[in-house]
């Protein structure tokens, strides 16, 4: 799994959603997230048609929203996402929430079978927390490949990503960038200026030394490309101390039917 890739979460213009899609693996990405509540799996699918990247080169993530989590539900759901994307397969399938129709045994049993029959690669789960990690690695048949969840400096999720580590699940940041916030962040202020380097390749850079991946949301060519540019970045002990140190958290998503 591509330790950086491109997130199209709220990214519903269909133009735009297509071409930062193109604009991305053509830069040298390799890994995709969407999801079935985002509305735009057929966009997303359109730019990777229309890139000059071989899909077996492409690491491709989508998740089952909460409504479609029941045992038949999967299935079709699934298959519909695959349609839209215009492939046969995706890398990882997420269980997007343990919520509504989530049932941890049924649910992981339709994953393991798309698994079987080779519809998706790995399954994942999102927005566990360590109960639920451990619950999943136990009854998952295929393995528990990730947990995306939301982590930045404003929100480090220590314990969760120590039970992770443990259960040998990997970590998938979502809204690595605090949707934003980082940018107002004194601590990642002066370690971009120290590095002559933005607050967002500072905090992707971080995450990347605790051997998170992260997936930035972004539609233009600058913000895209100054992500990429943060596999250049190297921090020193004194910068990463200096995030682990930030005292400030702050939850960007926390809808009413989150687990915490």
């Amino acid at each position: 799994m591509p330790m950086l890739g491109l997130g199209t979460w709220e990214n519903t213009n269909p133009d735009e959603c297509e071409n930062a899609v193109k604009t991305a693996l053509e830069m040298g990405y390799r890994h995709i997230d969407t999801a079935q509540i985002y509305g735009n799996e057929a966009e997303v699918g359109a730019g990777i048609a229309a890139a000059d990247v071989e899909r077996d080169d492409i690491f491709l993530a989508t998740k089952v929203w909460i409504n479609e989590l029941s045992d038949d539900d999967v299935i079709e759901s699934t298959e519909e996402s695959l349609d839209k994307l215009g492939v046969d397969y995706v890398d990882l399938l997420y269980v997007h929430w343990p919520a509504r129709e989530y049932d941890a045994e049924e649910t992981l049993a339709a994953f393991d079978e798309l698994v079987e029959r080779g519809l998706t690669k790995r399954v994942g789960i999102s927005n566990f927390e360590p109960e639920q990690v451990r619950e999943a690695v136990e009854l998952s048949d295929a393995g528990i490949f990730a947990n995306q969840i939301e982590l930045h400096p404003l929100l480090q999720q220590d314990e969760l990503r120590e039970v992770c580590a443990e259960e040998g699940v990997e970590i998938v940041a979502y809204s690595p960038l605090a949707r934003g916030k980082v940018f107002d962040v004194d601590v990642l202020s002066d370690v971009a200026e120290k590095h002559d380097a933005s607050e967002a390749q500072v905090s992707l850079a971080w995450l990347r030394e605790k051997g998170v991946t992260a997936i930035p949301k972004a539609t233009s060519e600058a913000h895209i490309r100054d992500n990429w540019e943060s596999l250049t970045l190297e921090l020193d002990d004194e910068d990463i101390e200096a995030i682990d140190a930030i005292e400030q958290v702050d939850r960007r998503v926390d809808p009413d039917f989150a687990p915490w």
